[in-house]
């Protein structure tokens, strides 16, 4: 089964419009990657403040081949570009999960 890896992103106050606009010019690298299934970039509410960037892969090793690529550098640039001005994150952390069950809607 696949794994989905959940990048949780410790936003800036007042700077969540701005990540999200980085997200929507995003270099798109990923989703030519092997064993790439899906991206989602999840927008806090509810007395959340963290941004979730939820990817789904096919397994460990597919999410790791594109950690350890090229793509994944030139895909994370604009974070390294913050440098010298406020950034919009102050802090993240990968949640890691295995697949057990899925259920897709039907149409």
């Amino acid at each position: 089964m696949s794994v989905v890896k959940i990048n949780a992103i410790e936003v800036s106050e007042g700077r969540g419009p701005e990540l999200e606009k980085r997200f929507e010019a995003r270099a798109r690298e990923v989703e030519q990657m092997e064993g790439f299934e899906g991206f989602e970039l999840l927008r806090p509410n509810a007395g959340e403040t963290r941004y979730f960037v939820y990817t789904r892969w096919e397994s460990e090793e597919a999410f790791m081949s594109w950690v350890n690529s090229d793509a994944f550098q030139r895909g994370h640039a604009q974070a390294a570009a913050d440098r010298g001005e406020e950034p919009v994150a102050h802090g993240s952390h990968i949640l890691s999960f295995e697949v057990v069950q899925k259920v897709d809607a039907t149409k």
